[in-house]
């Protein structure tokens, strides 16, 4: 019974955002009143209840129906919005376009922040005072450290995992299958646009009849993408109820220290994109303003991945970036250079080993470069969901010599930080290609500057 009050009071919330949807309430700000009712209703959840209850954990898994659901459609159309939007922006590219500079910029930016952000994970791990010193291992901690050392001990060398983004299959790739599945779409889709390009003159007929059947597809795409994200307020209501309702308290503030560095971190790489964007000539409060519901999202559902559809048609039609550099950057900043994950977390976690008593590490400037050099280089290819920040901190960790042990004693909080690490590798994301646009010509100034909003508000 108590369930079924519980799961009548989300259809409740629900049918209170889709009344305002009717009403044509402004896109974000129907997001933010669904992030403020699932922390109010998870925190009510969670004083009545309890984080392990039994009422608690059945509730969630209905709550899951929607909140879950919501970032399986996401990822539903990740795939195919990836295929048809990069070949699309390939073979419509204007003459004079180069795609090769466009995507050199794109990954230069979004491997140099992540070299930054590391540097600002170490400067936080050490001024909070960070080691590994005391960290209690309870069952649920050793076993996952036993995992994370199996895992560790079968990983393979950075050049097989370059390698392995050369996909065999492609079509084993686009069905999501490997945590490097994404950037080898993007290879695939970029290898046909580029393919399509070379007949254009020798077989103008193949060539229009291919381009027409490509944009048709992204046509139709495009308008999956636009019903799946009018959903984004219903998930984002259950995703931060299951959020609040399931954390516990006790563990967050036994490791309190570690999450006020983390944030710290978090927090300085944020205000590097802002520095970013202010650097090329645009005003970093109307960046925020615009990207605060992609970020919203990213937090809530800590999946880089399933953000990429409504990063994209942000970047698109509210921060006037073009469409190929908005794909681009979008679906390589799942991957590649992740600020959060594959930047702050494996260089705090390296810094936290170094710092504890016995270690035989001095923590010097030799070691924080090849840590910072280790980190950036190793941040190819990390998973876009849930969990990256685990092999980008094996990844590390092994590529040091470093005990990759201290990533399972993490794992009460390991939600709780992930929140803000999937955020920041969104806003990195968002910001490369806002300055990849504006660098290389290929932004709409005026779009950036007006007070739009998505046009799925109006539909």
């Amino acid at each position: 019974m108590l369930v079924l009050i519980n799961v009548v009071a989300m259809l409740a919330m629900v049918a209170v955002l889709y009344n305002m949807q009717k009403k044509y309430v402004k896109f974000t700000k129907r997001v933010f009143v669904a992030l403020g009712m699932g922390v109010v209703f998870g925190g009510i959840l969670q004083m009545i209840y309890g984080a392990g209850s039994d009422v608690v954990t059945e509730s969630i898994h209905w709550f899951d129906v929607i909140g879950r659901g919501y970032v399986n459609l996401l990822q539903m159309i990740v795939m195919p919005l990836i295929m048809v939007s990069i070949t699309s922006a390939i073979i419509n590219l204007k003459q004079g376009d180069s795609l090769g500079k466009m995507g050199g910029t794109i990954i230069a930016l979004l491997v140099g922040t992540t070299a930054v952000a590391a540097l600002f994970g170490v400067l936080a791990s050490l001024g909070f005072g960070l080691s590994a010193e005391g960290l209690a291992s309870g069952a649920a901690e050793a076993a996952r450290t036993a995992k994370l050392q199996d895992m560790a001990a079968s990983k393979q060398h950075i050049t097989s995992t370059i390698v392995s983004v050369i996909p065999r299959n492609p079509f084993y790739a686009i069905t999501g299958q490997g945590s490097n599945s994404t950037l080898s779409v993007v290879l695939f889709s970029a290898f046909i646009g580029i393919s399509t390009l070379g007949i254009k003159k020798k077989k103008p007929q193949a060539f229009e009849l291919f381009k027409d059947m490509v944009n048709a597809a992204h046509d139709v795409v495009m308008r999956m993408v636009t019903l799946v994200l009018r959903l984004t307020p219903f998930g984002v209501l259950a995703l931060m109820t299951k959020v609040v309702a399931g954390s516990n308290v006790d563990d967050i503030l036994n490791l309190i220290k570690f999450v006020g560095a983390s944030y710290a971190a978090l927090f300085a790489v944020f205000v590097m994109h802002m520095v970013l964007v202010m650097i090329v000539g645009l005003n970093p409060a109307t960046f925020i303003k615009k990207s605060l519901p992609v970020l919203t999202f990213a937090f809530s559902s800590r999946s880089s991945a399933g953000t990429i559809p409504l990063n994209v048609q942000t970047q698109r039609e509210k921060l006037g970036v073009s469409e190929g550099v908005a794909n681009l950057s979008a679906s390589l900043g799942a991957t590649i250079g992740q600020n959060g994950c594959a930047g702050i977390y494996p260089a705090m976690l390296a810094i936290m080993i170094a710092a504890t008593p016995g270690s035989g590490i001095e923590i010097n400037f030799s070691f924080i470069v090849t840590l910072v050099v280790v980190t950036a280089v190793s941040s190819f290819g990390v998973a876009g969901v849930g969990g990256g920040a685990t092999f980008a901190a094996l990844i590390v960790l092994s590529s040091l010599g470093l005990p990759v042990g201290l990533v399972g004693l993490l794992i009460s909080i390991e939600p709780l930080i992930d929140m803000g690490r999937t955020a920041i590798n969104v806003s990195g994301a968002m910001t490369t290609g806002v300055v990849t646009g504006k660098l290389l010509g290929q932004m709409d100034v005026e779009a950036y500057n007006s007070d739009n909003d998505l046009a799925m508000d109006e539909a």
